[in-house]
């Protein structure tokens, strides 16, 4: 990877993500109930899941693009910032992507049982979609670096949003300051939508993305070594 010129921050993320791929492809059913992340209130929560969901991942598809982005964007963020502020962006952006996820999540169990947390022992629910809405909450996990992604994809649009991108579908060139806002759109829009079969946690996208423009805009104001391309 050193002949890639990759920076080393970058470079250790790839690594891991790569190793516990590896471990899941080989250990699924361990992996996922271990190191992807439940709702707080779950029974199958443990408290290291915050950190490790982040490095894991379902399938090549979601590895592939996930790590073809922190290549791209990261390498790039990371020569700008320095290797100490950019793992603490990606960390903190990753958990602030759950932190999103979860409120949604506790907002969907209070108007189910009325409270956020629940005693999971006697619990009676009678309405049929409310119970499975109530059961996939507590028992699927989340996993992925998505949210800490939609983070480095924000910081990088607002540090360089003149740089043209070249995106799937599209035969020219974009720049970033106008594809990023529409990925947003579009992670809202299917947020709210809920649409059925649809098992991508949204709302982590976008809270990976909101703590991604609030640290970028109070690190700007903080220091001024920002340098945009234009």
């Amino acid at each position: 990877m050193n002949n890639l010129n990759i920076p080393p921050v970058v470079k250790n993320l790839l690594i891991i993500n790569i190793i516990f791929f590896a471990a899941t492809w080989f250990q699924r059913e361990f992996m996922v109930e271990n190191l992807s992340v439940f709702y707080f209130n779950s029974p199958f929560f443990r408290i290291w899941q915050p950190i490790t969901y982040m490095f894991m991942h379902g399938g090549l598809t979601h590895i592939f693009f996930n790590m073809f982005a922190l290549y791209s964007f990261g390498s790039i963020l990371e020569a700008h910032w320095g290797g100490k502020r950019f793992i603490n962006f990606y960390l903190i952006t990753g958990l602030g992507a759950l932190a999103l996820q979860w409120a949604v999540q506790a907002f969907e169990v209070y108007q189910i049982t009325g409270s956020p947390i629940n005693n999971l022992y006697g619990l009676n629910i009678t309405d049929l979609a409310a119970a499975t809405k109530f059961r996939d909450i507590y028992s699927t996990p989340m996993l992925g670096a998505s949210g800490a992604i939609f983070g480095l994809l924000i910081a990088f649009g607002m540090l360089y949003p003149n740089i043209e991108l070249y995106i799937m579908f599209i035969p020219v060139p974009v720049k970033a300051k106008y594809i990023i806002p529409i990925y947003i759109v579009i992670e809202l829009f299917l947020g709210f939508s809920q649409f059925k079969g649809d098992s991508v946690a949204h709302f982590a996208h976008l809270g990976g993305a909101l703590i991604g423009y609030i640290l970028v805009k109070l690190w700007k104001n903080k220091n001024t070594f920002y340098d945009y391309y234009e």
